[in-house]
This record gives C-alpha cells, sequence and structure tokens, in this order.
C-alpha cells in the first residue's frame, strides 16, 4: 500500500499504527521479538527524526518498541544489539545495499521475524538512485523468502502522479494507493519572487539578475532579525554554506547575539556535527538554517513559521514538501519560491499555473538499466548462489546479462545455480547513489585536517584546481586534486568570487530504438556514447554573479554510454524558418540549452542530470541534430520521459524563450552556467523561429 497525501497529513500515523501493534504482539514472544519492522528512509536525518516519534509514540509500552538507527554512523559496539534485540529497525537504502543484505547470516532472527517494510518518501527514488533502490528491494525479498518471511510493504509519498504505478515499478509488487488528504492545515501564503536585474552585462553583455542566493540570503537575515524561525532550503552544497555566512555577516551589524543563531546544514559534514545541528534546530536554540536537501523529507520542525526556497528545486513534489516544512503544527505560514536566473524559474514566476494548476510529475525510474542490474545480480549471487527460479523477480533483462556476468568472470555457473567468483565485495560494484568511483577526500593541507568527501563523479567541476569551497561557512582554496589518491588538498582563503567548472561534449549514436517522423524532421530515441572533459573554470564575484575571468585546466575526458532523445531538421525546414548557416549554429544551440532548462517540468530530474548537444551537421545522422541524454550510465529514464512528451516540453521551451525581456539572449532563457563553449554561438530569435517551424509539423500529443 501507498499513502501518497500532502505535507504533514497524518503519513507517519499511518503506517506505525498497524507497525507498533504487530510489534507489540510480538514481543509477547519468548524471545521478545516475534514481530520486526524495517523502515527505510532516503536521509540519516528522516530516519533519526522517526527515532524520536517512535519512541514518544510507543513510550506508554514499555520496552516492547524497541527502535534503532542502523546507518554509517551508527557506532560499531551498538551495531551487535541492533541485530540482535531492535525490533523496529530505522536504515537507509545504502546501508541495506552494503551492510545489512550481505551480512543476513547476521540479520538471519530479525529476517526471520519481519513482518513490515516501511519505505518513507518513496518519490525521492527516482532515476538512477530509484532504479538501484528498485534492484536493493527485490534483493531483500528474495532474502526474506529464504528465511520463510513475507513482509507487507508500506510506503509514503507526497502527493505524485500515479503514486501506486511509480510504488509498483519500485518494489516489483502489486501496490494500493491512498490519495485521498482530509487533514486540516493551516493558511500559506506562498509567494513567487523573481530577483531584479541588475546594472552589470555576463557573458555576450547579457543582462544579469541578482543571484538567489544572495536575495535568499537578505530574505532570511529579515525574517530571523524578526524572530521568524526560517529554513532556507538551498540546491547546492555551497550554496547553503554561502547563504549562512552572508546572513550571519548582516545579522552581526544589527544584534551580535544573532549570528550564532544562523547555520548551514548539508551532506559532507561529519556525523557529530549533522546531529548537533539538527537538536538545535529542534530546540529552537537555531532561528536560521539553510539547508540542503537533507532536511526537505519528512523530518518534523515544529513550530516553523516561514520557508525560503532558491531557485526551482526540480519537481513540483519536492517543492511542496519544502514549502511544508513550514507550518507543520496547523499555523499559518509563510513560502518564498527564489527564482534562480535559468529558463525553468524564469518560466515558473511568469506561469505560475504550472505550479499551482498542473498535476503533479510521474516519477521516473527504470530498474531494468543494465548498468543498474548487473552489479544488483552480482551481489544477489553472493548473498545467496542465483537460480533460475529468481530471475523473473529481477525482472526481463537479468537473463540477458547472466551471460555476459559469466564472460567478464563476475559469475560462475555450477549445477543449477551461478555464484559469486571474486574475494572482494561484490556489493561494493556499485555505488546506489548513482556517484560511483571512490570518494574525493578534502582535506587542509596544513593541519591534515579530513573537512568531507565528495563523489569521484562529482571531483572534476567540484574540486578542481582553483575551485572555492565551502565547508561550515568557512571558506577553502582547493590547491590541488590528486585523481590517483582521490585527495583534494585546500587552504583557507577568503576570496571575493565563486567558480563555476566548464566543459565540452561530443555525442555519437550507438543505437536508434525509436523514431517518430515531424515532418521531414524526426525524433528519435535510443543510446548513445558522450565524451565530456572539464575544460576551464569561470571566477564569478559573489552575490552580483559578475563573470571576473576564466581559467584553463588540464584534466582527463570521461566517456558515458547512456540514453538519449534527439531531433534533427531538414534544408527546407530551415529555409521556411528563416535560418541561413550564419546563424544555425546558434538556433540549434540556444534550443538545446532551453530545452534542458525545462526539461525538469516533464521529467522528475534536475538541470544537473541532464546533458545536452548540439551540432549543425552530425556524422551520424547527417543533419542538424540537437542532443538530450541522461547524465548516468545506462540512462535514468529522463530522456525516455522527454521523448514521449516532447510537444508539450518542446512548446513550453519555445513559449519560455520568446516570453523573455532580453534582447539576444540571457541566463533566463537561452544562456546556461554549465555551457562549455562560452555560451557562443547562440541565436534566440533563430531558436524561436527553429521551434515554431519544428512543432508546426509536430503529430498530436
Amino acid at each position: 500500500m501507498v499513502v501518497a497525501t500532502g505535507t504533514a497529513s497524518g503519513k507517519s500515523l499511518a503506517y506505525l499504527a498497524p507497525v507498533l501493534s504487530a510489534l507489540a504482539d510480538g514481543a509477547q514472544a519468548p524471545n521478545g521479538r516475534g514481530a520486526t519492522a524495517l523502515y527505510l528512509s532516503p536521509t540519516k536525518a528522516l530516519a533519526a527524526d522517526q527515532r524520536r516519534a517512535v519512541r514518544e509514540l510507543a513510550a506508554p509500552l514499555g520496552n516492547a518498541i524497541r527502535p534503532a538507527v542502523y546507518d554509517g554512523d551508527t557506532p560499531v559496539e551498538e551495531r551487535e544489539w541492533v541485530r540482535q534485540y531492535a525490533n523496529y529497525v530505522l536504515t537507509n537504502p545504502d546501508m541495506l545495499h552494503r551492510g545489512i543484505l550481505p551480512a543476513h547470516p547476521r540479520w538471519s532472527s530479525f529476517l526471520k521475524a519481519l513482518r513490515y517494510v516501511v519505505i518513507d518518501e518513496c518519490h525521492t527514488y527516482r532515476g538512477v538512485f530509484g532504479s538501484h533502490v528498485a534492484q536493493v528491494l527485490r534483493r531483500l525479498r528474495r532474502l526474506c523468502a529464504r528465511y520463510g518471511s513475507d513482509p507487507v510493504f508500506l510506503l509514503a509519498s507526497a502527493t505524485a502522479s500515479d503514486p501506486a504505478v511509480a510504488a509498483s515499478r519500485l518494489t516489483g509488487l502489486a501496490v494500493t494507493e491512498v490519495a485521498d488528504d482530509a487533514s486540516p492545515r493551516g493558511e500559506v501564503v506562498f509567494a513567487l519572487w523573481e530577483p531584479p536585474l541588475t546594472d552589470l552585462k555576463g557573458e555576450k553583455g547579457a543582462p544579469v539578475r541578482r543571484t538567489a542566493t544572495a536575495e535568499t540570503a537578505d530574505l532570511l537575515t529579515d525574517l530571523v532579525v524578526q524572530g521568524v524561525r526560517t529554513v532556507a532550503f538551498v540546491r547546492s552544497r555551497r550554496g547553503a554554506e554561502l547563504i549562512s555566512v552572508i546572513a550571519q555577516e548582516r545579522l552581526a551589524a544589527v544584534d551580535r547575539s544573532l549570528p550564532g543563531r544562523v547555520a548551514a546544514y548539508r551532506g559532507g559534514y561529519l556525523p557529530e556535527e549533522r546531529r548537533a545541528l539538527e537538536r538545535a534546530l529542534h530546540s529552537g536554540e537555531l532561528l536560521g538554517l539553510a539547508a540542503t536537501t537533507a532536511l526537505e523529507l519528512g523530518v518534523d520542525v515544529s513550530g516553523l513559521d516561514a520557508v525560503l526556497i532558491t531557485g526551482y528545486p526540480g519537481t513540483r513534489a519536492s517543492l511542496w514538501q519544502q514549502a511544508g516544512r513550514a507550518g507543520r503544527t496547523g499555523q499559518g505560514a509563510l513560502a518564498v519560491l527564489v527564482a534562480r536566473d535559468d529558463p525553468l524559474d524564469t518560466y515558473l514566476v511568469h506561469h505560475p499555473e504550472a505550479l499551482f494548476r498542473r498535476p503533479v510529475e510521474a516519477t521516473v525510474l527504470d530498474p531494468d538499466n543494465p548498468y543498474v542490474l548487473a552489479p544488483h545480480l552480482c551481489a544477489a549471487a553472493a548473498e545467496l548462489p542465483l537460480t533460475e527460479a529468481d530471475l523473473p523477480l529481477f525482472g526481463p533483462t537479468a537473463e540477458e546479462l547472466l551471460p555476459q556476468l559469466e564472460a567478464a568472470k563476475l559469475l560462475r555457473r555450477r549445477a543449477t545455480a551461478w555464484h559469486w567468483t571474486r574475494r572482494e565485495r561484490a556489493a561494493d560494484l556499485t555505488d546506489i547513489r548513482g556517484g560511483g568511483g571512490r570518494p574525493v577526500q578534502i582535506v587542509e593541507a596544513a593541519t591534515g585536517r579530513l573537512l568531507g568527501t565528495v563523489d569521484e563523479s562529482a571531483s572534476h567541476t567540484a574540486v578542481h584546481d582553483g575551485a572555492v569551497h565551502l565547508h561550515q561557512g568557512r571558506t577553502y582554496l582547493v590547491k590541488h586534486l590528486d585523481l590517483e589518491d582521490s585527495v583534494a588538498l585546500v587552504e583557507e582563503a577568503n576570496p571575493p568570487f565563486s567558480t563555476t567548472a566548464r566543459d565540452t561534449t561530443t555525442i555519437s549514436v550507438l543505437e536508434t530504438e525509436h523514431e517518430v517522423p515531424w515532418g521531414d524532421a524526426r525524433l528519435c530515441f535510443g543510446s548513445v556514447e558522450v565524451t565530456n572533459q572539464v575544460v576551464s573554470y569561470l571566477r564569478r564575484r559573489l552575490l552580483s554573479g559578475e563573470v571576473l575571468g576564466e581559467a584553463k585546466l588540464d584534466l582527463p575526458p570521461r566517456t558515458l554510454r547512456t540514453r538519449a532523445v534527439w531531433w534533427t531538421v531538414t534544408e527546407d525546414q530551415l529555409d521556411e524558418a528563416r535560418i541561413t548557416p550564419e546563424i544555425l549554429g546558434g538556433a540549434l544551440h540556444a534550443a538545446e540549452h532551453a530545452s534542458i532548462g525545462l526539461l525538469p517540468l516533464f521529467a522528475t530530474c534536475d538541470r544537473w542530470d541532464i546533458g545536452g548537444v548540439s551540432v549543425p551537421l552530425h556524422p551520424d545522422t547527417l543533419l542538424p541534430t540537437v542532443f538530450v541524454y541522461d547524465g548516468h550510465p545506462g540512462g535514468a529514464g529522463f530522456a525516455e520521459r522527454a521523448f514521449h512528451t516532447a510537444r508539450a516540453w518542446l512548446t513550453a521551451t519555445r513559449d519560455a524563450i520568446a516570453a523573455c525581456e532580453c534582447a539576444a539572449g540571457c541566463p533566463s532563457c537561452i544562456q546556461s552556467p554549465k555551457c562549455g563553449n562560452g555560451n557562443d554561438p547562440l541565436h534566440k530569435r533563430g531558436a524561436i523561429r527553429l521551434l515554431t517551424r519544428l512543432l508546426a509539423q509536430a503529430p498530436p500529443a
């Protein structure tokens, strides 16, 4: 069953009532653990918050309910107690994948008695991460059957399109949905806030808006001065740090006691730092917090008065999750979406019906992605030899992959089953968060102190030589990124700028799986190979975003096999759209940038989850072509969603470009912050004419 209702609508109580009842009954068994339950959350903060809630609710039952968190922060000396005695274990998919399932013999008594599996905030399991979690859950179901249990899966989700369908793909089971939300709630005033244009000029002389980060810092400062308990949600770790630093500086000028009541919260902090911040937020010691989505999901922050959302968070489900953090005890509240200088944010500010009237997105995941499935087949075989009877559980791609895994000498068939052949742990073959590789450690060069980590896949853009890195309100400059040892050496500094990496990309078509004619044009979907290289970085002035300079980088290229949607146009269509050879590259490039910016409105993705390439004459299509691809090996389902919603997606893209008030293109319509070509060439009017002509011949939706 999946309960898909709004924030603070009682979803937790809906699943806790049957779960705690079963655990209380099971406490009468001779071993005191006749029934157990497993709770999965996408973040550690949510698991810790849920443990507090369970303890309060079950306090009258004495020791019958024994909740315990089992994650990477759990001390080693506590873990054995959790395995042997806890009957309500709260963990996350990462720990289930790496820590519990591979060690299932030590969890045998828990798995034998497993009655319920609770999957909280299940709408967050999307894309590659969701696809990995789907296979982890199939491995869990397989082991439960081995120990003779058949747990009931209870899922909780924010409002989403077709929650039962998404939950079914996630669990591999038939799911019943409950979506009737009759919970009382206080009034929420929702503001859409567009930062003003400045006198500064950006790339190619484009007008520059004041940054959403600066606007949010000002709003957070004003609200804290008035005693309004506020959380500012920010999309990046660096943004969370920057907002807290700016707010603290401005509060110090008002009242020297106030800066200490504002802090940042993000992933990458050490466990004791996160726990201390969570306690301070719950106690009211903190008045303002700049946080990444680590605090978005379900954390009960009672008494919160306002929420600031720094840039559209990628999906309407996330938007309402964040807005719903305020007013959770029924009082009125304020939510403000501060738009970034970005095509999608600008479109939403000027088309509020897209936020308040459109149906919410479908959750996109693809458990059959071979890049996702292959390592989980290996992990399953390491847990228990894999038989032909197991294969339907893992989906139709499983049987096709087994010969490849045998050829790679990862699995070996003996009699009627496949066995893991290597000494290393099969669960270590993949990072279910999609980062992959060995995490890069961020180390202070002068002291050798570990500040945190960053995924290997993000290291080229986040901690390259010369990058600005923020941690706990302090600013560091990266002196050297050592890719061999996975270490970035930093030193404390106070530069008046931030940094943004730039890259170049080429793409080749491997296989065209679907093709639809749009007049003489073609809309296609299939497999591609992408070669990407970070080549430089920009230094931008803090607050204004003004470009101060560019520095070259010498980093190795990376190759990615993934899925893409692409469209071609013919010479006749170009003539009809009045696109001459001189402006063709700019028109295609502008359409590519804007379409990437608008895709999150139609698929549950982030702009940084996808990439694009536009070519006036592509060697594989022999035509002018625009590609948009998933930024994950094997794909994540986003490009496929774009293919199926192409008419609506490209219509919104054209409308967003046409509605922008700039003359020749700006970050609000066709410029991209990650363009490796320095946003050159771009031709705004050409892109509008090209998309208009293309859409005129598109088949009905």
